[in-house]
């Protein structure tokens, strides 16, 4: 459900945790892990299409630092697409801030990864009726 090919790098604490996280919550799978003296420091993800790939580092000064930061968005399509978002999320449970109106179009706003690092999607869709604050999440 992610439009376009994006290629993201993101500092974790914990690489396993983490990759979990991802791999549940956006339905990434790891291609590829790296390993420093016997000891996981990373991984790469990639979506189903293969439009994404993730890579996943272990640098915990970093990840503390970006907690509460919002440096990853994801692009979709449609409206349809940011809705279906955010009823994955509802059904996984994952807390979220629902969907705002943004600059332009969309934005599914207030999910956070393990180091709560927070994710969004958006969408510049201005064809729906409904850009305005939806319902929040969890």
């Amino acid at each position: 459900m992610i439009d376009g090919f994006h290629h993201v790098k993101l500092p974790v604490t914990d690489v396993a945790r983490s990759s979990h996280w991802y791999q549940r919550v956006l339905g990434l799978h790891q291609t590829l892990e790296f390993r420093e003296e016997g000891q996981l420091m990373g991984v790469i993800l990639r979506d189903p299409a293969e439009r994404m790939s993730l890579g996943l580092r272990r640098e915990p000064d970093r990840a503390a630092a970006l907690k509460g930061y919002d440096p990853v968005a994801f692009a979709v399509a449609t409206h349809e697409r940011l809705r279906a978002w955010r009823d994955r999320l509802d059904g996984l449970g994952e807390p979220h801030g629902g969907i705002v109106a943004g600059h332009y179009g969309g934005v599914l706003v207030g999910l956070h990864d393990p180091d709560g690092i927070e994710l969004r999607f958006y969408t510049e869709d201005t064809t729906a009726e409904d850009t305005t604050t939806e319902e929040t999440g969890s």
